[in-house]
């Protein structure tokens, strides 16, 4: 497997239409990268005018079980008449198949578009949608994934940062300061919610992983599921001042409870699961700055500015876990 600090350097369009070829699909030669940073994604045309996608996954990232696993999941999503989009089979009922040291899939294409969630109905069919997904989430754990916790989310990736030099050493035991205390919210938070279940997620809930048609809503990418609470896919869809995202919390569990029981108590980690996941984001993007595809994506990501709106983020996030949860109606 490609260990080096560029692990896609050696995924040439020769690579992939030879990786394709050799699983019987042949292609006319149109390859269009999809916008994709963690992995590689393409359509790619066929000879007989039709399209696939392919996703090359990033070298050391998931083990080969974990990313089967993902894949069993999305299948037994697919079996209960979810709209998701499974990997195709190959051989011996392979999802996932090895080349020139790259492991990747294949999946049909889906078409839609990013969808806005600016209405009661979306927001509803929406509930319904992600309780669709945690009533099957919830038949089995994850062995192979992991659970998303404060370990892992906060006090790892805040470690990481701290230690590589990637925030400006005058900014730098400021942000020490305030992810500290951050990271001492996020626990009170997570001391208030009690022991909530955790089920299998998508992970990554938010509007540009989703793609609307005239059918409604389907998920395109669960390369960040994994255990948590049911919270977790629900709180990326909020958007706006308190008042606005109590309404759209509201109306997705509407759509929600048609389905899936929602345990309240998860209320208390919203502001929670916000601030890991801004500490978690910095951390992503630092640990993937020697591939070139990140710099060029997030040039603004090693200014002293970055770091001074990250500073007042988390600033922002500790008064704001402070406050009571949104409310339900």
């Amino acid at each position: 497997m490609n260990t080096n600090l560029t692990p896609f350097s050696a995924l040439t369009p020769d690579i992939i239409l030879n990786a394709l070829d050799s699983i019987g699909l042949h292609s006319d030669g149109r390859l269009l990268a999809l916008n994709s940073y963690e992995n590689r994604v393409y359509q790619v045309g066929m000879a007989d005018a039709s399209f696939i996608v392919t996703k090359f996954y990033r070298p050391e990232r998931w083990t080969t079980a974990a990313i089967l696993e993902e894949h069993a999941f999305i299948q037994d999503l697919f079996d209960a008449e979810i709209p998701v989009v499974p990997a195709i089979p190959f051989g011996e009922n392979q999802t996932l198949i090895h080349a020139d040291g790259f492991r990747f899939s294949v999946f049909p294409r889906q078409g839609g578009r990013v969808p806005e969630l600016d209405g009661r109905d979306k927001l509803e069919w929406m509930g319904r949608f992600i309780a669709r997904i945690h009533a099957v989430g919830a038949l089995k754990p994850f062995k192979e994934r992991p659970t998303l916790d404060i370990a892992g989310f906060g006090d790892n990736p805040r470690a990481f940062l701290l230690a590589n030099n990637f925030i400006p050493a005058d900014l730098i035991e400021a942000y020490r300061s305030v992810s500290e205390h951050a990271l001492d919210g996020v626990r009170c938070c997570f001391e208030r919610a009690g022991k909530v279940k955790n089920i299998r997620l998508h992970g990554d809930c938010y509007p540009g992983n989703i793609l609307w048609t005239d059918d409604g809503p389907h998920f395109v990418d669960f390369d960040d599921s994994r255990m948590g609470p049911a919270i977790q896919d629900l709180w990326m869809l909020l958007s706006g001042d308190r008042a606005d995202m109590t309404v759209q919390l509201n109306h997705l569990l509407s759509g929600y409870r048609t389905f899936y029981d929602f345990d309240t108590r998860e209320l208390h980690l919203i502001e929670a699961l916000r601030t890991l996941r801004l500490i978690h984001y910095s951390a992503w993007i630092a640990r993937r700055w020697d591939d070139p595809a990140f710099p060029m994506a997030f040039p603004w990501f090693d200014t002293p500015r970055y770091w001074q709106d990250r500073i007042i983020e988390l600033r922002e996030q500790i008064a704001l876990m402070n406050e009571g949860p949104l409310e339900l109606v």
